[in-house]
């Protein structure tokens, strides 16, 4: 009996400790003090009330490092250049200034435009030699496919540029692309020896193209640009490099001749038949799969 009585002592429920009522909305209190300093409180005239401001508000404010209706007046101050009195875009500025544009220098804005020749220049010869390796007294479609390919990959990265022009609210101007060369035949190093090692020398010069690029917008300080150039171009052009490399060294492995033959079927495995690509029959590259 004493033993239950001990039992029953030992585990009675411990009485519950008073709190003051505020300490239940402390949490609350504190939270709504840290909102007011961040965002302001409500000012008389839109119906809030001045008493929720603590009263060492200028002091608590002093931490904050962005506010963002005094800053964006700047911004704003330009579009009122742009814009009319009525609030919709003026005749004559709207043609000339972009609504987008932000510390884009422009000289990169230029340097952009000159790197879209670049691309369609390259794009352009590599269509003329996949023409060239087209022909039937030539006969290597295999590589006619991958110069139709490479010339496809050019005109991307040049679509990439000019996406990327437009968007930082600059302007693309195209300048004129020289006429590439027709014929590609080399006595000493045969046509397919020959036009790799011309590829290769080119992806070469629009590596270096793309560095100097990079360099330019590093000076201009232009973070978005340079990081664009790194994931979409540079990375990319470095494998295409690489690629050409492989291809030149199995060309002179394999010699002229039969060692050509050879590695046009490679090619046509990899890229298909000839300018349209496919299996050779007139079907396209995902009929022939």
């Amino acid at each position: 009996m004493g033993f239950t009585n001990n039992l029953v002592m030992r585990t009675r429920a411990p009485t519950p400790v008073s709190r003051p009522p505020f300490c239940r909305s402390h949490g609350s209190v504190r939270v709504s003090r840290l909102v007011v300093a961040v965002f302001g409180s409500k000012d008389s005239s839109s119906g809030g009330s001045s008493k929720d401001v603590p009263a060492t508000r200028d002091a608590e404010m002093s931490g904050i490092v962005f506010q963002p209706f005094q800053e964006v007046q700047a911004q704003l101050s330009v579009l009122d250049d742009i814009m009319d009195n009525a609030g919709v875009p003026g005749p004559t500025t709207m043609a000339a200034a972009s609504l987008a544009r932000m510390d884009y220098e422009g000289g990169l804005e230029a340097a952009i435009n000159e790197q879209i020749n670049v691309e369609y220049t390259m794009s352009y010869i590599y269509h003329s030699l996949a023409a060239f390796m087209d022909r039937d007294n030539v006969g290597l479609p295999g590589f006619a496919a991958y110069f139709k390919a490479s010339s496809d990959e050019e005109r991307h990265h040049a679509n990439l540029l000019m996406a990327q022009q437009t968007r930082r609210g600059g302007r693309v101007k195209l300048k004129t692309i020289h006429a590439p060369e027709s014929e590609y035949a080399s006595e000493a190093r045969g046509e397919a020896l020959w036009s790799l090692e011309l590829a290769l020398g080119l992806e070469k010069l629009n590596f270096g193209k793309l560095r100097e690029l990079h360099a330019v917008a590093t000076e201009a300080g232009d973070a978005q640009v340079t990081h664009f150039l790194e994931d979409y171009l540079l990375h990319e052009q470095a494998k295409d490099v690489k690629k050409a490399a492989d291809l030149v060294s199995r060309a002179r492995r394999a010699g002229p001749g039969l060692g050509v033959f050879e590695l046009d079927l490679l090619l046509q495995r990899e890229y298909g038949y000839g300018l349209e690509g496919g299996d050779g029959n007139g079907a396209g590259a995902a009929a022939g799969a």
